[in-house]
């Protein structure tokens, strides 16, 4: 079971069972994951030049992330100067690691198929005393892995219930006094997660990770679970609707743009229900159940 390579037993029963709304820290039991990947193999990866550069990102706070250019010679990754902006404080993900290392690939996908969820994994390798990404939250819950060091994680109750990629996403309802509001009343709780433990980070959390050791780098795994949600059930439930010539035929230019549109507005749900009323759920539930374990990129 690819969950188990992450988290104990117990924390694949809350994860399964619960799908906790609080963040909880777990020991690791070493397994094949932690053989595999270690620091020295993150290491390896993020400054031998191959990594793809729309894959990297690099952050130091409180600026924004670096353009392209910083680590780019002739279009291609410039490992050395990827290496030396490290060695100046600088943050470095490498994202989308599913997609080009295999070992983590067969893990996402192990992943997907205990779930119905889509998920990705992105590597952050922060140097001693520094911080990458400033407060934010995200909109599908994390399992963060230790592989190196201890990174601080500050956190702070969502002030958006269930944020999604189109509602609630931080950087789309961002305002300035979040943060002296947040460093006013303080974090909920601090956690300092050390090598060998994971953090499930429930969605919509917000959080100020660091570094608190001025002699000691970070290396940790973040791997992105994209819950789905009764949206995704209803956006299946209309697609069936394709299949009816119906709602497939054309909608006259002059029912959009005059005042019979709010007609065709009443005829457009009158139908719907009407297909959604026909459906036989218990034929279509099978397809779903395999399209969830499959299907890696959607809206929500």
């Amino acid at each position: 079971m690819s969950l188990r390579l992450l988290l104990p037993d117990d924390g694949v029963t809350d994860l399964l069972r619960d799908w906790p709304d609080e963040p909880r820290v777990y020991d690791r039991d070493q397994t094949a994951f932690d053989e595999t990947v270690t620091e020295a193999f993150l290491g390896d990866y993020a400054f031998a030049g191959c990594v793809p550069a729309p894959e990297i990102a690099v952050l130091k706070a409180p600026g924004p992330s670096l353009h392209q250019n910083s680590y780019l010679t002739g279009g291609r990754v410039d490992a050395a100067r990827l290496r030396e902006l490290y060695g100046t404080g600088h943050t470095i993900r490498l994202g989308n690691l599913q997609r080009v290392i295999p070992y983590l690939a067969a893990l996402s996908r192990g992943i997907q198929q205990e779930t119905g969820f889509s998920n990705y994994v992105h590597a952050f390798l922060t140097p001693a005393g520094e911080q990458g990404l400033r407060h934010h939250w995200d909109q599908q819950l994390a399992v963060i892995v230790q592989i190196a060091g201890t990174k601080r994680w500050p956190l702070w109750r969502p002030g958006v219930e269930a944020p999604m990629r189109e509602y609630g996403e931080s950087w789309r309802v961002w305002r300035p006094q979040y943060v002296p509001a947040w460093e006013a009343a303080g974090p909920e709780m601090v956690i300092d997660l050390r090598a060998g433990q994971s953090l499930l980070l429930p969605r919509g959390w917000v959080h100020n990770p660091h570094v608190p050791d001025e002699t000691e780098h970070s290396v940790h795994l973040t791997f992105a679970i994209r819950e789905r949600t009764p949206l995704w059930l209803a956006e299946k439930l209309v697609a069936e609707a394709i299949k009816d010539p119906a709602f497939r035929r054309v909608i006259l230019p002059g029912d959009i743009t005059g005042p019979t549109l709010t007609d065709r507005l009443y005829e457009a749900r009158q139908a719907l229900h009407e297909h959604l009323d026909k459906l036989n759920l218990d034929d279509l539930a099978p397809a779903l159940r395999e399209a969830a374990k499959a299907e890696l990129e959607y809206r929500t």
